[in-house]
């Protein structure tokens, strides 16, 4: 067994409009690293975090990297000594999966350090596990694609089935973080908890053109899809500045956009890199006109998912 392992884990856009809980993607550009280390004491120790403003907890009982670290030692039924480091790359609060990649990460560093006694897909439940702790429900959609990459579909939870949806090539995301924080549990509680047949159906097909565009690269195709009549007109009402970016970045030449998992960051899907900064001016100028800074990233879809540095 290796003495020390480092792992990134990236962010992710969960929901993707129309796949409210059970559909995700991974971007390149963000995410978080986890140093898990052999210690001679048994137990687990998260020695330090950085990057969070020292607002997340060095309980092991609470960390989202230490939950999942011992689901796993749990499951191989092994008590060992393991120190984390955590190094976090993604805001707090930001709807990109923070939680989901603090876990992944160290499962990954984890699981190499013990000789890969778990294949990636394998490692899931042990994430979902920590999303409980940190998110109240152990929902797959941010874990899923922090851990496989590309894009997710989680089609049941009960027994868990996943399945990877192809990526165009020349898809690409903007993602759109306002300095601005949503509480994911106001996020969630604005969401109605009965919707109409008609709502049901609408989300349904638009669900089955969003995969269907992915598969047969139909890019127009996407764009239309991405319209969520479930969880967006809630929760766009808790997000300053939505409609009049989402109007902005259209006219600059997006595919579609939608809020990433329960906001307050906003997802662009764009065909192609030409209109990337096109796009970009045109939200900061919505976001600057209401008195908000934003942090704008490009990025190519993730395929990969979290992986080992070294």
């Amino acid at each position: 067994m290796k003495g020390e392992v480092r792992a990134f884990a990236p962010a992710t856009v969960a929901n993707v409009s129309c796949g409210f809980d059970i559909l995700g993607f991974a971007i390149d550009t963000l995410g978080d690293v986890v140093r898990v280390k052999e210690k001679k004491e048994p137990g687990i120790q998260v020695v330090s975090i950085t990057g969070d403003h020292g607002r997340l907890p060095l309980d092991p009982t609470k960390n989202t990297c230490a939950v999942a670290v011992q689901a796993l030692l749990t499951e191989l039924n092994r008590t060992i000594g393991l120190e984390i480091y955590l190094e976090k790359g993604l805001p707090l609060g930001s709807g990109l999966g923070s939680s989901a990649a603090s876990a992944v990460a160290a499962l990954v560093a984890t699981n190499r350090l013990l000789g890969e006694p778990f294949e990636k897909k394998q490692l899931l439940p042990f994430a979902m596990a920590a999303e409980k702790i940190a998110c109240g429900v152990g929902h797959a959609d941010n874990v899923a694609p922090c851990l496989l990459g590309g894009f997710v579909l989680i089609r049941d939870y009960q027994p868990l089935d996943i399945i990877k949806l192809p990526v165009p090539k020349d898809l690409h995301c903007i993602v759109l973080h306002p300095h601005f924080e949503l509480n994911t549990a106001d996020s969630r509680a604005v969401i109605r908890d009965r919707i109409a047949v008609t709502q049901a159906t609408i989300q349904s097909g638009n669900v089955a053109g969003l995969v269907a565009g992915l598969f047969q690269e139909d890019f127009e195709l996407i764009g239309r899809s991405l319209k969520d009549v479930i969880a967006e007109p809630y929760r766009a009402t808790l997000i300053p500045a939505f409609y009049q970016v989402k109007e902005a970045v259209l006219a600059a030449g997006a595919l579609g956009m939608g809020i990433s998992g329960s906001g307050p960051t906003l997802f662009v899907l764009t065909k192609g890199k030409d209109q990337i900064q096109q796009i970009l001016e045109a939200a900061r100028l919505v976001y600057y006109s209401f008195g908000l800074g934003v942090d704008g990233y490009h990025s190519s879809i993730n395929t990969e998912g979290a992986y080992v540095l070294d």
